[in-house]
């Protein structure tokens, strides 16, 4: 009973964003059963899958709603309909650890902190991907910046302070972290995350490297965020 009163104190909401997810739903909801055993919950926001992704997450889920297509678009509606106030923005093909929740409010129990994001690991066994997640965890605690496939978590009312995620095509999460790192530096939980590693087995680890450190650097030089949103997917 003690354990459930403490787990209630910040009730936990899950956002994830799915497009065609159907390969990889079922996975992550169903690693998120405990957390929603222990009271919080979980909200999925769908851009228009064809694949039937939300007939798949409606079991697992709290709620499944309709969004316009766009990471920023879908995780600002699923904030908006979230009844949590902490809010944890997960991707579709990440899968956290059974006891994540507990360590997502132990973080934010700490004087002074009001977000944060897990540390990652990449689901394939490549040496190289090794390297690849050691210096993501690496980067986002020296320089407070947190990437979506890290777990963004945040307290509601700054969330709402910042206002929420900027509507942009790509590198929302970057936009979001700068504003939020404006009130204060994230907590960098150890605890991992697994992350898909598809896009770089199937892009090739030292061109997807060098794709994301060129659209970073392009992205702080003020180039057109629709512009490198083109580059990325092409």
């Amino acid at each position: 009973m003690m354990e459930a009163a403490a787990d209630m104190a910040s009730r936990i909401s899950v956002v994830v964003p799915t497009m065609n997810e159907a390969t990889d739903i079922l996975t992550v909801l169903s690693a998120l059963t405990g957390l929603r055993l222990r009271g919080h919950e979980i909200v999925v926001v769908d851009g228009g899958s064809v694949d039937g992704t939300p007939s798949l997450a409606a079991p697992l889920a709290d709620r499944v709603i309709a969004s316009a297509a766009g990471r920023a678009s879908q995780m600002n509606a699923g904030a908006a309909a979230a009844r949590g106030d902490v809010l944890w923005f997960l991707h579709a093909d990440t899968v956290p650890a059974a006891d994540a929740d507990r360590t997502l409010l132990a973080a934010l129990a700490k004087p002074g902190c009001d977000w944060g994001r897990f540390n990652v690991r990449l689901s394939g066994c490549a040496r190289m991907l090794r390297i690849v997640e050691t210096l993501m965890n690496l980067r986002s605690c020296l320089t407070g910046i947190a990437t979506g496939d890290q777990g963004i978590f945040v307290r509601r009312a700054l969330f709402e302070t910042v206002g929420g995620f900027p509507e942009l095509p790509l590198m929302e999460d970057i936009a979001l972290s700068r504003q939020l790192k404006c009130h204060g530096r994230p907590a960098c939980v150890r605890t991992k995350l697994i992350v898909s590693s598809r896009r770089w087995e199937q892009n090739g680890t030292l061109r997807t490297i060098a794709l994301m450190w060129w659209l970073r650097l392009a992205y702080y030089c003020g180039f057109d965020p629709q512009r490198l949103a083109t580059w990325y997917c092409s």
